[in-house]
Formats: structure tokens, sequence, C-alpha cells
């Protein structure tokens, strides 16, 4: 047999980026995608007819791969599990990222992760093992949410809001940024580009993390075969960083995926101030009975009224039920007496319990989210932004009452 790289490519393997490279005995045949390309998908297919692999590694989480191989199976989530264990966010996050997606597949006929799942069906075909190396997502939206600053983190939010709204196809120039990019970094490209916290959460910290499980995974195979030969399938934008990680790299491949796994705990300093602009609020108003009665009991009227107003009017925005809205009214006020448990959760959960999502909503979810209006029409998108919308509007009443009531002291 002659040897498959002797032999000359096949038409779709050509003007692919590929990178073959050898580490610790094995060798890897690196293929950059594109994830809006079906000449990536013939790409991985013809990789695998022509040449033999013992594994294939694909960049994909436990998550993300779970969805591809089983695309229903988010129609099993519990919505009160998620809001009760402080998820909404994540999943409202994901699920923005794969209206993304699925508006390309609308606009273009290409089917979100086409060429992983490709290459993971090849695999499973051929009896070899997938690798999947890539972080969970929800680890690295978390670990680029907690690498920048307050003010950026607006900036995300309004990107994401944004991007819900839009009602256009997705133009050409965003097209070739895919082409050449990351999913994620693709996003949120105009913040990334301006923050290297933002960047290297994103983009270059998975580039050590894939690096570090093929390693790991290839330390398990069996050294004494006469040759072990991985393909790997990743987005053509972590193709020089993740090959440039693979030939550089050293040190326990374990560790530095456990720790680059690790979740960074939340900064202190917002809840600080949270805590002691409630807290400067409320001796405000404690200070003002002590004056006088009258203006005491004027400042407390304005505690409730600005907090729970501005909480009910995100309810209300969201198209909540009546329930959900004096829910998000009375919750709010009593933040402070209740930390850890956001207006908006007490406003979902009562929206979950009174308008149950059902079986048709769970399953027009991602097609819903696709249009801005499905947001409204979907009972599961609307806890999530009735959810979002709550909070936003508590923390929003918090300030405006609080300056309303210090002012009201001079």
């Amino acid at each position: 047999m002659i040897p498959a790289e002797n032999l000359a490519p096949p038409a779709a393997l050509e003007g692919q980026p590929i990178e073959r490279m050898t580490r610790d005995g094995v060798e890897y045949v690196i293929l950059g995608t594109a994830h809006v390309s079906r000449a990536s998908v013939q790409a991985v297919e013809a990789l695998l007819e022509t040449e033999p692999f013992d594994a294939v590694a694909v960049e994909l989480c436990p998550s993300r791969a779970h969805g591809i191989r089983d695309p229903e199976a988010f129609k099993q989530m519990d919505l009160f599990q998620v809001i009760r264990q402080g998820k909404a966010g994540m999943v409202a996050a994901s699920l923005v990222l794969g209206s993304f997606q699925k508006r390309l597949a609308a606009q273009y006929g290409i089917e979100p992760g086409a060429e992983m799942k490709a290459a993971m069906d090849g695999a499973d075909a051929r009896g070899i093992p997938v690798w999947l190396v890539d972080r969970e997502v929800g680890t690295t939206l978390k670990r680029a949410w907690r690498s920048v600053g307050f003010f950026q983190r607006f900036g995300l939010m309004a990107g994401m809001l944004g991007s819900v709204f839009e009602r256009e196809d997705i133009a050409e120039e965003d097209i070739e940024k895919l082409k050449q990019s990351d999913l994620l970094e693709s996003a949120f490209s105009d913040f990334a580009a301006g923050s290297a916290p933002l960047y290297r959460a994103l983009i270059a910290e998975r580039d050590e993390f894939m690096a570090a499980k093929l390693r790991e995974n290839a330390a398990a195979m069996d050294a004494s075969a006469p040759s072990r030969k991985v393909l790997v399938v990743i987005g053509a934008g972590h193709l020089k960083g993740m090959s440039a990680q693979l030939t550089e790299q050293h040190g326990d491949p374990r560790a530095l995926a456990d720790e680059l796994a690790v979740t960074p705990p939340p900064a202190k300093w917002p809840k600080y101030l949270a805590a002691g602009v409630v807290l400067a609020i409320f001796a405000a108003i404690g200070f003002a009975f002590y004056r006088n009665p009258s203006l005491g009991a004027n400042a407390l009227k304005n505690w409730i009224l600005l907090t729970g107003g501005l909480s009910a009017l995100g309810a209300l925005i969201a198209g909540a039920h009546p329930l959900s809205i004096v829910a998000a009214f009375v919750a709010a006020p009593l933040k402070p007496f209740r930390p850890g448990i956001p207006s908006g959760a007490v406003s979902a959960m009562a929206e979950a319990w009174v308008r149950k999502p059902r079986v048709l909503d769970f399953e027009r979810l991602r097609d819903d989210i696709t249009h801005w209006t499905g947001w409204w029409k979907n009972r599961v998108a609307r806890t999530l932004l009735n959810f979002f919308l709550v909070s936003i509007g508590t923390i929003a009443g918090e300030y405006i009452a609080g300056i309303h009531i210090i002012r009201s002291l001079f």
C-alpha cells in the first residue's frame, strides 16, 4: 500500500488548512474548518476515507457534543432547576449563540456543527474513539464574563441583546469572519479585539486547553502500537494557536487542563458595593424617620414604588403573567432581606408555574428564538427574558430610589 502522505490529495482537500506534526510519538493531522462551509464537511470525510486514524479529536465539549448528537436533548431541560441553580444566564447565552447558528443554517442551508458531526459519525463508523477536547462552553463564558470590567459587561450584554433583535440576514463580511475565526470569538468580535482578557478567555485559553487534552488523551494510547495517528478537527481560528501550544507546551497536561477548567470565583467588590449602597439607603430611610416620621414614610414609599415598580415594568415588558408581575413588585423591595435570590428568579419561577412550558415550547424553542418575536411567543424563552428584565429593573430601581431618597434629606 502506498503511504497516505505519498498519495495525491483528494480534490476535497485542496486549499484546506491542514497542519501535520508529531509529538511524543503521536502524529496529529490538524484540519482547520470553516463553520459555514460545506467544503469543511467534505474535507473531514475525505481525510477519514484516505488515511487510517486511531482516534478523532473534535473542538467540542461534552455538552455541545451531546447537543449535536441529540438535538432534542434540550427538551428535557428542567426550567425550575435552571432558575433555582442560577443557570438562567448561561442557558440564555447559549440560546442566543444557538439562534445565531440557526440563522446561518436558514440563510445558507448549513446545519450548525456539521463538520464536527461528520467527524464524530466517521469515527463511530470506523470504531475508533472520539476525543472531546474543548473546554465546557459554560466555563468559557463564565471566565470571559469575569475577566472583564464592570462597564465592559454592559457592552457584552448589549451586544447579545442586539443580536436577539437583529432582523436582517447575516452580512457577507460576518460570514467571512466566521470562515477564519471561532464562533464565540465572532459573536464577541468587537469586544475581543480590544480586550486582552476577553480574547484570552475565549481563544488563547482554549488553545492551551485543547493542546493539553490532546496530550492527555495521547498518553493513554497504546505506546506499543507501530504507529499512532490522530485526526484533529478544529475551527480555523484555533489552528495556529493550538498547533503552537501542541509543539511548545510542557508540564503535566491533566494538571494544566484542570487549572484552565476552573471557574474563577466572582469578584467580591460588586457584592460589597451593592450591599453598601443598600445599607446606605436604609440608613437614609432610618435617618428620615428620625428627623420626621412623615419624611421617613415618604422615603420608604419611594423605595417600594421605585424598586417594585421598575421590576414590575421589566416583567410587563417581558409579557409576563399578571401574577408574575405582582411577584416582581413584591420581591424587589425585599431583595436586601434575601441575599443571593434575585427578584428575577422569584418572578421567573412564578411565570414558569403559572404558564408551564408545553412540550411544543421546548420543541420549537430553537426555531422560535431565531426571530426576536419568538422570545415573547415561546414560554421557555419568555420566562428567561422575564428573569433578565426583572433583575435589570430591580437594580435600576435601587439606584434611582437611593438617589431620590438621599436628595430628599438635603
